[in-house]
């Protein structure tokens, strides 16, 4: 399970599911969660500010934050139709995909708010979520 603290859930839960078209799992009045393609593996959106008190840390985060979460695909193609459903999707695109330094392909994307998402295909061995 990956929770990502948010300021605006319900913005956030349309980009995920509306735009992305990610299957909801569970939600109520104050969550949401969705699923990652199988059994084992989750993303949960949760109030920004309830998330920094349940962990007791401060709210106040900016900048860059020390976390990339990455989405693995099977082409390069499917890189640049994921880059460009999140950006329909009301994200933007921080880093064009492009050749990587380990022999894949690769770009980013910022959710709408701010969590960056690599997406990427090539010579890691990784499972495929899609």
């Amino acid at each position: 399970m990956i929770t990502l603290g948010v300021s605006d859930l319900a913005g956030a839960r349309r980009f995920y599911g509306e735009g992305l078209g990610w299957p909801i799992l569970q939600e109520d009045y104050n969550w949401v969660c969705f699923s990652l393609g199988d059994d084992s593996s989750a993303l949960a959106l949760y109030p920004w500010d309830a998330l920094a008190e349940d962990a007791r840390v401060s709210a106040e985060g900016t900048g860059f934050r020390g976390v990339t979460l990455s989405h693995n695909v099977r082409s390069e193609e499917r890189v640049d139709e994921v880059l460009a459903e999140a950006e329909r999707a009301g994200g933007r695109v921080v880093k064009n995909a492009e050749r990587t330094s380990w022999g894949g392909y690769g770009g980013y994307f910022a959710d709408t708010e701010g969590h960056l998402w690599e997406v990427a295909t090539g010579a890691m061995q990784l499972p495929f979520s899609e």
